[in-house]
C-alpha cells in the first residue's frame, strides 16, 4: 500500500501533488478535520480527481485503491464507478452549475494524507458518487478501512440477454432471504416497522453514537441509531439461518483483503428490517454488533437505487489506534 502511494504521488506534477496530499493525522485539528471529511453524493470529496490526471496516473491511483480492498470488493467499486455513464443517459446528460457533466465517472477524488512509508500514521481517502474507501496505516499495519460506503443507482439495470445488472444484488438478496426465512414469532422481532428511511440513518457523520446517545440522523425518526442494537440477534437464528447471516456479513467485511478486520461474532450481530420483503420494493435493513455498523437501503426511485455502509463505531478513521499510538509514543 504504501509503495502504491508513493508511486502515485511520485507521478504527479507540483501542482497535482498540493492537492493531491495533505498532512497526516500529526497535522493538527485542521488536517485531522479533513482526514474525517466523507461523503456518497456526487460532490467534491476532497483530493485530486481521476479526471485531471493522466492516463498513466489514473492506472497508478487505482492501483493504490486496489491495495485496500478484495478482489471482488475493486471490481464492485470499478462497477460502481461505471454506473456513472449508465445514470448520466437515463438523466438525459444534465450538466448543474459549473459541472459541464453531472454524472462523471471521471470525478472521482484520490487524497494521501502525512507520508507514506514514514514513521508516522498516515492514510488516503478514496471518493466519489457512491464510493468512500477511507484507509488508515499506523506502525506499519492497516489499522482501519471504515467508513466503506458503496451504492448503486441503478441498483438494477438490463442487459442483453435477458440479464440484469445488479452490482450488489446479493447485499440485498441475502437479507431478503433470512428475513424470509424466519418463522412468525422471530420475523416479527428482526421487522420493526412496515415502511422504510429514506436512506442510511447515520448519513456521512464522521462519529457515531456511543454510550447513552441517540443519533437521530436525516431519518432517525424512524429507526434512530443506539448504542444498543435493535432486531434479531444471530446467536436466536438456526444453523442455516446463522449461516446466511455469515455470508451476508461478508459482502461487507469481504470488500477488504483477509486479516484487515477483527472477526465477526454471528451470534452477538442484531438484524432489523423496515419496510416491504417483496423483491423490488422499497425497504432497510441495519446489522449492528460489538465494533459493527451496517446499514442499506433501497428506496429511492422506486426501490432502484441502493446505499449500503459499513461502519466500526470503535475504530472508524483509526482513531482508536491513533489514541494507542499516541500513548505509546508521545505519552498520551
Amino acid at each position: 500500500m504504501a509503495a502504491a502511494a508513493s508511486a502515485w504521488l511520485d507521478s504527479l506534477d507540483a501542482g497535482q501533488r498540493s492537492v493531491a496530499q495533505r498532512p497526516g493525522p500529526s497535522g493538527g485539528p485542521a488536517a485531522e478535520a479533513e482526514r474525517l471529511r466523507w461523503h456518497y453524493v456526487p460532490t467534491d470529496h476532497g483530493g485530486l480527481p481521476l479526471g485531471a490526471q493522466r492516463p498513466v496516473q489514473q492506472s497508478l491511483a487505482m492501483r493504490l485503491v486496489s491495495t485496500g480492498l478484495s478482489a471482488a470488493g475493486f471490481v464492485t467499486v470499478c462497477g460502481v464507478m461505471g454506473l456513472e455513464n449508465v445514470l448520466d443517459g437515463t438523466e438525459g446528460l444534465r450538466t448543474s452549475g459549473d459541472r459541464e457533466r453531472l454524472r462523471d465517472p471521471g470525478l472521482y477524488y484520490l487524497r494521501v494524507f502525512g507520508e507514506p512509508g514514514g514513521p508516522g500514521p498516515w492514510g488516503w481517502r478514496f471518493g466519489g458518487h457512491h464510493v468512500s474507501l477511507n484507509d488508515l496505516v499506523v506502525d506499519g499495519r492497516v489499522r482501519a478501512v471504515t467508513p466503506c460506503f458503496l451504492g448503486t443507482n441503478p441498483a438494477a439495470a438490463p442487459l442483453l440477454g435477458a440479464g440484469v445488472l445488479r452490482l450488489l444484488g446479493p447485499t440485498e438478496d441475502l437479507a431478503r432471504d433470512l428475513v424470509r426465512s424466519l418463522p412468525p414469532a422471530l420475523r416479527a422481532r428482526a421487522v420493526l416497522l412496515d415502511r422504510a428511511p429514506q436512506d442510511i440513518v447515520s448519513g456521512n457523520r464522521s462519529r457515531l453514537p456511543t454510550a447513552g446517545e441517540v443519533d437521530a440522523g436525516p431519518e432517525g425518526g424512524l429507526l434512530p441509531l443506539t448504542v444498543r442494537p435493535r432486531g434479531l440477534a444471530g446467536g436466536e437464528l438456526d444453523d442455516d439461518q446463522r449461516a446466511l447471516l455469515a455470508t451476508l456479513l461478508s459482502a461487507y467485511v469481504g470488500r477488504v483483503p483477509d486479516g484487515l478486520v477483527p472477526p465477526v461474532d454471528v451470534d452477538a450481530v442484531h438484524l432489523a428490517w423496515a419496510g416491504s420483503t417483496d423483491p423490488g420494493r422499497p425497504h432497510y435493513y441495519r446489522l449492528q454488533g460489538p465494533r459493527l455498523l451496517v446499514e442499506w437501503d433501497n428506496t429511492q426511485r422506486d426501490g432502484n437505487h441502493a446505499h449500503s455502509v459499513w461502519r466500526d463505531p470503535q475504530a472508524d478513521f483509526g482513531l482508536d489506534a491513533l489514541a494507542d499510538h499516541r500513548a505509546e509514543h508521545h505519552g498520551g
